[in-house]
C-alpha cells in the first residue's frame, strides 16, 4: 500500500522521470526532465556551476534546490545535503530528489509516499529518478544510456531521457521536458552561468521537441566548425544569390559572383537570422547556415 499523508499537499504530483550529470572534464552541470506536468523545467532543475545540479520532482519541495546548492557550496556531501533537507520536511515521504556535486559523487532520494513506480539510481557523475512510472526500467535504461552514450553532457542527457522514455516511462504520458547546462560563463555574453535552458512546456511529444530545439540552440550559438565552411563560388554562388534574392536581401544580378552586394545582402541574413556566431570573412559560408537558407529561406 502506498502511505499518504493526511496533510499531504494538494497540488497535483510531479509525475516525472529525470537525470541529473555532471562531465568532469567541461565541468558542466546539467539536468534533463520529462513529466506528465505543465512545464516541468519551471520547478524541477537546479544547477550552480562549480556547485552541483539538483533535481527535485513527486510533490516537488522547490525550496530544495536553491537550499541545496547552498549546502553543497559550503562543502557538504551529496548525503549529507539530502538528510538535512528531507529531515526538517514534514512531507519528505512525498518528496523525490536527484543531486550531483563538483566532485561527481550523486545520491537519490524516493520518499515512500512516491505513486508506484518509484525509484532512483546512481552511478559516477549522475543520479536517475522517476515516479508513477511503467516500472523501474526507465531509470535503468537512462542510467545504462549515460555511461554508454559520448559527447558534450547535454546530448548525453537527453539520450538518456529518450531511452527512458521508450523504456516505458511515466505511466501517465507525456507533456514537458527540459534541459538545464550550467558552466561557468557559459551563459549569453559570458554574464552568468546558464549555458543551455530548454524548455517544452505542453507538446504530444516534449522530448523529440527538446531534441529539435538543442539542434536550433547549436545552430545559433555554437561556432562554424572549419571543416564544414562551402566556399562561394560558381553553381553554390547563384543559388546563394538566388535564394538571398527570393528572401528579400539580395537586390543585384544572378551573376554567380561573390561580389560586394551579395557579401552585403549574407552579411544581412546572418544578423535577421541571429547567425552572428556562424558569420565569415571572406567567400565562405557555414554549411548549417547555407543548408537552413535552402530549407526554410526567411520568416520576413
Amino acid at each position: 500500500m502506498t502511505f499518504r499523508s493526511p496533510n499531504r499537499p494538494a497540488d497535483t504530483p510531479i509525475a516525472t522521470f529525470s537525470i541529473v550529470g555532471y562531465d568532469p572534464k567541461t565541468e558542466e552541470f546539467g539536468i534533463a526532465v520529462q513529466s506528465k506536468f505543465l512545464a516541468s523545467g519551471a520547478v524541477v532543475p537546479f544547477a550552480k556551476a562549480g556547485v552541483g545540479a539538483i533535481a527535485t520532482q513527486s510533490w516537488a519541495n522547490t525550496s530544495y534546490g536553491p537550499e541545496g546548492l547552498a549546502l553543497l557550496e559550503e562543502g557538504k556531501t551529496v548525503e549529507e545535503v539530502l538528510e538535512i533537507l528531507t529531515e526538517k520536511d514534514q512531507e519528505r515521504h512525498l518528496r523525490q530528489v536527484g543531486i550531483v556535486d563538483a566532485k561527481g559523487n550523486a545520491a537519490t532520494y524516493t520518499g515512500d509516499g512516491c505513486f508506484d513506480w518509484a525509484g532512483g539510481r546512481t552511478g559516477p557523475n549522475y543520479a536517475c529518478q522517476g515516479n508513477i512510472l511503467v516500472s523501474e526500467e526507465t531509470v535503468n535504461a537512462m542510467a545504462l544510456s549515460f555511461e554508454q552514450t559520448e559527447g558534450e553532457l547535454a546530448r548525453r542527457l537527453a539520450a538518456a531521457l529518450d531511452a527512458g522514455q521508450k523504456a516505458g516511462g511515466d505511466r501517465r504520458g507525456k507533456q514537458s521536458a527540459a534541459i538545464l547546462i550550467v558552466k561557468d560563463k557559459g551563459g549569453y555574453g559570458g554574464f552568468n552561468d546558464k549555458y543551455m535552458d530548454l524548455r517544452v512546456d505542453d507538446h504530444k511529444e516534449p522530448i523529440k521537441e527538446l531534441m529539435r530545439l538543442m539542434d536550433l540552440f547549436d545552430l545559433y550559438f555554437k561556432k562554424a566548425d572549419p571543416d564544414r565552411l562551402l566556399k562561394i563560388e560558381g553553381e553554390l554562388a547563384l543559388e546563394l544569390q538566388t535564394l538571398l534574392q527570393e528572401n528579400g536581401f539580395y537586390e543585384g544580378n544572378l551573376t554567380g559572383q561573390f561580389d560586394e552586394n551579395t557579401k552585403a545582402a549574407l552579411e544581412a541574413y546572418h544578423r535577421v537570422e541571429n547567425f552572428e556566431e556562424r558569420m565569415q570573412e571572406g567567400a565562405v559560408i557555414d554549411e548549417d547556415v547555407f543548408a537552413y537558407l535552402q530549407r526554410h529561406g526567411s520568416p520576413r
